[in-house]
């Protein structure tokens, strides 16, 4: 695809993106176009009356109280046709006011909606920095794309194709020159926007977008900035973007200004054109006095409009250029998505079973699972080890349907994940990830993220419950306390037991832990070890484990090597069998001894 077709292409997207969520403001529109045609055609008929007001002035003293007739009516109409303009702006500006609120309003959660609901890796591989200035650059080109269609451009062709007709039934030759040099300067103009300057904007505007994403990627990892002493580093690497986005954005403001040239020559031109017409007129008898003073007040009317025509049309194209991405981003497919009719899934026991799983990660020439097929009993604790990228974290996240299997079905009680709705689904799945997440909101709005109708009495048993309490109400505004972004003003193990405590009150009937005791202090560990053994009670437990001492109490164990389950059993059992089970205990110095606890040091 060539450039050019590209832009074409993508003006007409960005456009119809628009104009759909026009139709979803009807009255507003409607009430905008009839205030602004009726507001543009005063402005039509204004030099008319003027002419007739020079007409009237300039007849003989014989005359004189026949034209103060003409000339009174004539300045009573002038005087009509501007309150008209006025009142009729004043509506069109407080419709356009409500239109573009709705509209950004709208568009904004549209796009929060759709980037909330994108798969896991699409967020995997974007800044969310990046995604931010998408929205928002996107969200404000809006005001200005409907103050340019609305406002501008639709006024401007309407002045310009009235006075067309008005001068073509008065003086052909006139409304062909008006319509000639009208119709040559927006052109022009067009292509200068849309072929000239369009391309460079588009690149300019890739950069801004890195910048908002070089930003965000060191604003939030200044904790390992600050770590290695690397503020001057980043420092450079900001500056290197920058230096990028300097350059192309001068070239866009350049090629802007080389524009703007062309198209006041143009407007010289049609001057000359149009006042050369008239004098050829009047010199021939075909006009009066008054005739050119109408003629010069339509020509200056018209030179306004044709001025801000090439202004218009530059802020469309920016516009355009800035809501690319953001139209790019109503463009991408979610990923995973409900099926059509979709319902929620009941989970009582919480048995999954996995039956004759394909699944190829996208981009991966090798499938990473081939046939799996395993069934966890409801109730049951299992433990997942294993190397890395052996197939524990990916199973897990198959179970929340996080990706869409290549072949075969996951089941929990009997029900085919892939039929039920997705939210429902993951409400009944509670995580505790090894690296837990926070908002940027209170400790009492963290936990009971997890059921948000949840009371200050339910927060507080689920922290007690998660040895969470303690620490809690040891900081100055307790359960109201703001956590920072992530939840950095939290130590590791502080935010662990924030997470075990969403994970209590979620009451979900299966669980899934993610190593959550490694590069903890002692007294942390052991904490935590106590939360997540009252935590797994009663419940379908999957325990991804990276040191083997938290699996030894565990029901049932599976050992993932490439996406094959190669064995399975309890801790006694595997490392009897004497395979990779026991090469990975030997490894961390773990011996045969069965421990009493989830997470009991080993021996």
């Amino acid at each position: 695809m060539t450039r050019e077709t590209k832009s074409g292409d993508t003006t007409r997207d960005v456009l119809r993106f628009t104009f759909r969520h026009w139709r979803d403001q009807p009255r507003y529109v409607a009430l905008i176009v009839a205030a602004m045609m009726t507001s543009t055609l005063a402005d039509v008929f204004m030099p008319v009356f003027a002419g007739q007001l020079v007409d009237a002035i300039t007849v003989g003293a014989a005359e004189r109280d026949a034209a103060l007739r003409v000339a009174l009516m004539a300045f009573a109409f002038m005087t009509g046709l501007g309150l008209v303009t006025i009142v009729m702006r004043h509506l069109a500006f407080y419709g356009i006011v409500e239109l573009t609120l709705r509209v950004m309003n709208r568009v904004a959660q549209d796009a929060f909606a759709r980037v909330q609901r994108f798969s896991t890796d699409w967020h995997a591989n974007s800044f969310a920095g990046s995604t931010v200035r998408k929205i928002t650059r996107g969200m404000w080109a809006l005001d200005l794309m409907h103050d340019t269609l609305l406002l501008a451009l639709l006024p401007s062709l309407v002045v310009l194709v009235g006075s067309m007709v008005v001068l073509g039934l008065h003086w052909p030759v006139m409304g062909l020159v008006v319509a000639i040099g009208t119709v040559t300067f927006i052109v022009m103009t067009a292509f200068l926007a849309t072929r000239y300057v369009a391309p460079a904007a588009r690149l300019a505007n890739a950069w801004d977008t890195k910048v908002g994403g070089t930003l965000a990627d060191a604003l939030s990892c200044n904790a390992v900035v600050k770590a290695f002493g690397a503020e001057r580093r980043e420092d450079s690497r900001l500056s290197r973007v920058l230096d990028k986005w300097q350059s192309r954005t001068r070239r866009v403001w350049q090629r802007g200004t080389n524009s703007g040239t062309v198209q006041f020559i143009a407007l010289l031109a049609i001057r000359a054109a149009i006042i050369g017409t008239a004098l050829w007129l009047w010199w021939n008898g075909q006009a009066t006095p008054g005739d050119l003073a109408y003629v010069l007040t339509t020509y200056f009317v018209i030179h306004g409009y044709l001025r801000d025509v090439g202004m218009h049309i530059n802020n469309l194209r920016r516009s355009v250029n800035d809501m690319e991405e953001l139209v790019e981003i109503h463009r991408e497919p979610f990923g995973v998505v409900d099926r059509p009719g979709a319902a929620p899934i009941r989970i009582r026991q919480g048995e999954i079973a996995f039956d004759h799983v394909d699944f190829h990660y996208a981009g991966h020439e090798t499938p990473l699972y081939s046939d799996l097929s395993l069934t966890i009993r409801g109730g049951e604790r299992v433990g997942l080890v294993g190397p890395s990228g052996s197939g524990k974290t990916t199973l897990v996240k198959l179970i929340q349907r996080l990706y869409d299997l290549s072949g075969g079905a996951i089941r929990i009680d009997g029900q085919d994940i892939a039929a039920a709705q997705q939210a429902s689904l993951r409400s009944q799945i509670a995580i505790v990830q090894q690296e837990p997440i926070l908002f940027h909101r209170t400790l009492a709005e963290n936990i009971a993220y997890a059921r948000p109708g949840a009371g200050m009495a339910e927060i507080e048993r689920a922290a007690r419950l998660a040895n969470a309490h303690d620490f809690i109400m040891r900081l100055p505004k307790g359960y109201g306390t703001l956590v920072g972004e992530r939840g950095v003003k939290l130590s590791g193990g502080e935010r662990q037991r924030v997470a075990i405590a969403r994970a209590f009150l979620a009451d979900a009937p299966i669980l899934i832990l993610d190593e959550a005791t490694s590069a903890l202090d002692s007294e942390s560990e052991v904490l935590i070890q106590q939360a997540m053994e009252r935590l797994m009670e009663g419940r379908t437990s999957i325990v991804i484990a990276h040191r083997l001492s938290t699996v030894r109490a565990l029901d049932h164990i599976l050992v993932f090597d490439t996406g094959r389950i190669v064995e399975e059993g309890s801790h006694e059992t595997l490392y009897r069998k004497g395979g990779l089970y026991r090469r990975l205990c030997d490894h961390q110095g773990l011996k045969f001894t069965r421990g009493r606890g989830v997470g009991l040091a080993a021996e």
